[in-house]
């Protein structure tokens, strides 16, 4: 805890304008690509941080403000989840990442679009039971895990489901990704594209369907 206070004050005593270069946000140091991120808990903000920094933050029972975002891959194959469970989470779309919110104690789903990620709430209990039928999706860590998952069809009549674990930080560049491609109305070819690409990447990083 001093140790993560003690890098906070120096945040807060950094001279202005930073260095120029790409630089720690909590300490600027200079820093290059790639590098780690840590998640503001209660904004959700993710700050680039040097690799000093990012070890302050990978105690998750520290109750700190801020959170590492860990690097951990898991492919669930397939996914099992039904299209009656799915509907029940109130999702309009079949692709979404989903997340435990600790701040507001909730899970959340956020889903791609034109105007980038668009968030849902899902219903508790609907959750809870989702969980119950697949327990071995209940493994995210509060925050800096999600769960993204493509239900058949969802990005083109012969895309298949999918479910991965992925860090948060992925999942918000996969969706920002989708807002530069997005074309017309349901995102267009090269939208489509870039799902099956990142999917097959992103299985391929977590070895094609172990468990965590």
């Amino acid at each position: 805890m001093n140790a993560s206070f003690s890098v906070l004050r120096r945040l807060a005593a950094r001279p202005d304008p930073r260095p120029a270069g790409e630089r720690c946000d909590m300490c600027a140091e200079p820093i290059g690509e790639p590098h780690r991120h840590v998640v503001d808990v209660g904004s959700r903000h993710l700050h680039c941080v040097c690799g000093s920094c990012y070890l302050l933050f990978t105690e998750p029972a520290a109750g700190l403000r801020y959170r590492a975002v860990p690097d951990r891959y898991v492919a669930f194959g397939q996914t099992a989840i039904t299209t009656a469970e799915w509907d029940a989470l109130e999702i309009p779309v079949g692709l979404a990442f989903l997340f435990a919110n600790s701040a507001q104690d909730r899970t959340v789903a956020f889903y791609p679009g034109p105007a980038g990620a668009t968030e849902s709430e899902l219903p508790p209990e609907r959750w809870r039971e989702l969980l119950r039928s697949h327990p071995e999706l209940d493994v995210l860590a509060d925050d800096v895990e999600a769960l993204l998952i493509r239900m058949p069809g969802s990005a083109g009549r012969d895309s298949p489901g999918d479910c991965l674990l992925l860090p948060i930080d992925t999942c918000y560049e996969f969706v920002g990704r989708m807002r530069l491609l997005w074309k017309g109305f349901d995102g267009g070819a090269e939208a489509r594209r870039y799902i099956d690409d990142f999917f097959a990447a992103m299985n391929a990083r977590a070895g094609g369907g172990g468990r965590p």
